[in-house]
C-alpha cells in the first residue's frame, strides 16, 4: 500500500521556521519525484518544492526561493523541508506528492503525481 505521511506543522510567529517531513513508504522511492504543494482557504493548490531522487535536481516556486530547503533522505524514504523566515502568506495546508514520471519543467502541475499524503496544516501569526 502506498502511503504518504507529512508531519511537523503546526502554528509559528512570522520569521519564524518549521520542518515538514513526508514519510513514503509502498514504492521504489529512489525513483520518484517528489513535491511539496501548499493550498490556503479558497485558493488553489501550488507546488512550493519539490526534488528528484534519482539526481538530486531540486526546483523551488520563487515565492519560497531562499527560505525554504528541501533535501531528500533515501534510506529513510523521507523528504524535509525546512521552512525559514515564515511569512504570514504561507499559512496553508502543505502537502507532498510522488511523480514516477515528470518533466522537470512541470514540476509543479498537479496532474503529473500518482501519490498524495493527507496534508499538514501550517499557520504563521503576524
Amino acid at each position: 500500500e502506498v502511503q504518504l505521511v507529512e508531519s511537523g506543522g503546526g502554528l509559528v510567529q512570522a520569521g519564524g521556521s518549521l520542518r515538514l517531513s513526508c514519510a513514503a513508504s509502498g514504492f521504489s522511492f529512489d525513483g520518484y519525484t517528489i513535491g511539496w504543494f501548499r493550498q490556503a482557504p479558497g485558493m488553489e493548490r501550488e507546488g512550493v518544492s519539490c526534488i528528484r531522487n534519482s539526481d538530486g535536481r531540486i526546483y523551488y516556486a520563487d515565492s519560497v526561493k531562499g527560505r525554504f530547503t528541501i533535501s531528500s533522505d533515501n534510506a529513510k524514504n523521507t523528504v524535509y523541508l525546512q521552512m525559514n523566515s515564515l511569512k504570514p502568506e504561507d499559512t496553508a495546508v502543505y502537502y507532498c506528492a510522488a511523480a514516477n514520471r515528470v518533466l522537470l519543467r512541470d514540476w509543479a502541475l498537479i496532474d503529473n503525481y500518482n501519490y498524495w499524503g493527507q496534508g499538514t496544516q501550517v499557520t504563521v501569526s503576524s
